[in-house]
This record gives C-alpha cells, structure tokens and sequence, in this order.
C-alpha cells in the first residue's frame, strides 16, 4: 500500500472511532498535553518579559513542532514493532484528532441545558464558545453553540481529515498543535494580542483550504438533511467574508443559509464588545431545535468528506 492509502486508511478507521467513541471525559488526549505544554511556556514567556512577539513565534514552533516529532517517534517505535502496531497507532492518532462526535454532544449539552433553564444554557454554552456568557438570552445561546458548531466543522474535522490524509499523523498532530495554540492564545484582546498573534496566523493559513471545502459540504449536507441547501448555497456565496476571520464565514454562513437564521453581530469578549458583522437572513427566530440541526450537518458533511477519502482511495488502488 501507498503512503496515501495507509493515511486515508486510518483516516477511515478513525472516523469510525470518533463516531462510535468520541472523547470520554477522563480518557488521555493529546490535546491535554499539548494545553499543558502551552500554558506552562506561557507563564514562562510571560514572567521573563521582553518582546512577546518574538515569544510567541517561539511558542507557536515549539508546539507545532514538539507535537509531530512526538507522533513520528510514537509511529517509528510502534513500527519496530510490527507494521500492524504502526497503522493501529495511525488509526489512533486519526481518531484523536477528530472530533465531530464531542462537539455534537456539546451541542447537545446546550439544547438540553436550555430546556431547564437560560442559567444552565449559559454555563453548558460557556464549555465551547470563547465570547463572555453570563448576559447571553436563550436565543443567542442558540446562535453561539449553532456558530461554534459550524465553525469547528472546519477545524475539528474537515480540516485534520484533510491534513492526515495528505501526511498521517505527523501533519495532523501539528495541525491539532495549532487549533489548541488558537483557541487558548489566538485572541484579538490587549492581553493575547502579541504573544498569539502567530497562532492566530498559523491557524489562519492552514484552514484556508480546509474553510472553503467545509462550506461547500454543508451546502450539500443541507440538502442531504432536507434542509434548505440552495438558500445555504446562496448565503454563503453572499456572507462567507462577513466575518473577521478569513475562514469561519464559509461553514458558519452556509449553517445559517441552511437554517433560516442569522449569525454573528457583536458580542463580549474579556468583557469587552467585539463588533462583527452578521452571517444570514433574520428570517425566524432562533430555536433549540436549530443546535440538533446543525448537528445533523456536521455529521452528514463528516461524512461526506470521508466518502471523498474513500473514492480517493479506491482510485488509488485502482490506478
């Protein structure tokens, strides 16, 4: 077998993983040692002082390249083993580095939490979104956890699929390194600005490609789901540069398209007001029903993209 068919292998397997297992509260995860890593070099940059720009390069390529040496020599020891040590690290690897079932059951958290009360729904929301919470009315509780879904299409699973079936772990691992490095330094506020800005680019770049195939898919799972797939189309087509950053705007604009609903505005972070524009048409209001909906659309453009591995491939074989 090719290296690309062992990588869209374990890809698959691993897919299958995540969808079955998820990440168990409890279990290890790279992404846990990967936050501990980088909040320890944090609190080091930050006590020395200096130009935490030029630290923030520093822990930005200590992470990312910490992150695939690790793999590299867990995959070369494993491979001193048996090959067949080797490929079940790979489908390991590939399924903690996925993430569409853990971000559907937080979803789900939300939708459930609501139903007891908007206290509740403010502190399930608060798990997975980074905007400030404790004001937040049900309805916008719903368009926070509806965008975080649509957004983490993108980075918690169109894009490591992309990454581990163009260099297996080892690439996938360094992209996970750059999402967690975004989501814990990249903010735009006075205390993150210098020392995250080079996450914040890094993770930029490398959802670029990933961004705009992620908005397609969930046009095509809209119409999969019996949603409204041309409105997500033509929303997306529309609004996908609606948003501060050059990627979000794809997947979040096509959930809103296929939804009926309208996301973004400007919202508190840090306690301070962030304006954004808005993604979608205020057609209907925002109900708790539109978080199982998008839902549905990360599950059916997941697996969409693993039907693409899967042609891939059989071309590979074939050819």
């Amino acid at each position: 077998m090719s290296f690309f068919l062992w990588n869209i292998a374990a890809v698959l397997v691993g897919f299958a993983l995540d969808l079955l297992i998820g990440d168990p509260e409890g279990w290890p995860h790279p992404v846990i040692w990967m936050g501990r890593w980088i909040a320890f070099l944090e609190k080091r940059l930050r006590r020395r002082g200096g130009n935490l720009r030029a630290g923030a390069v520093w822990l930005t390529a200590s992470t990312v390249a910490l992150s695939m040496v690790v793999t590299a020599c867990a995959l070369w020891l494993l491979g001193l083993i048996h090959p067949a040590a080797r490929f079940a690290g790979m489908c390991v690897a590939s399924w903690w580095a996925l993430s569409a079932k853990c971000l559907a059951v937080e979803g789900r958290g939300v939708a459930d939490a609501l139903t007891i009360s908007v206290a509740r729904g403010r502190e399930r929301v608060g798990r997975i979104v980074g905007r400030d919470t404790a004001s937040l009315t049900e309805p916008e509780i719903i368009c926070a956890a509806v965008e975080t879904i649509a957004e983490n299409t993108t980075d918690g699973v169109i894009a490591p699929m992309l990454y581990l079936a163009l260099g297996g772990p080892v690439l996938a691992m360094g992209f996970k390194a750059a999402s967690t490095l975004d989501s814990m330094v990249g903010y735009l506020d006075e205390k993150y600005r210098d020392i995250g800005w080079s996450s914040a680019r890094l993770d930029d770049a490398l959802n670029y490609v990933p961004a705009r195939i992620c908005g397609p898919l969930l046009c095509l799972a809209a119409c999969v789901c019996r949603l409204d797939g041309k409105n997500a189309l033509r929303v997306m087509r529309r609004d996908h540069a609606n948003h501060l950053s050059p990627n979000c705007g794809w997947s979040e604009a096509a959930v809103a398209g296929a939804l009926h609903i309208r996301l973004g505005g400007t919202h508190s972070y840090f306690g301070k007001a962030v304006v954004k524009p808005t993604l979608g048409d205020d057609d209907r209001p925002p109900e708790r029903a539109d978080i199982l909906r998008a839902n549905r659309l990360l599950y059916a453009a997941s697996a969409g993209m693993a039907a693409l591995m899967a042609i891939v491939g059989i071309v590979l074989v074939l050819a």
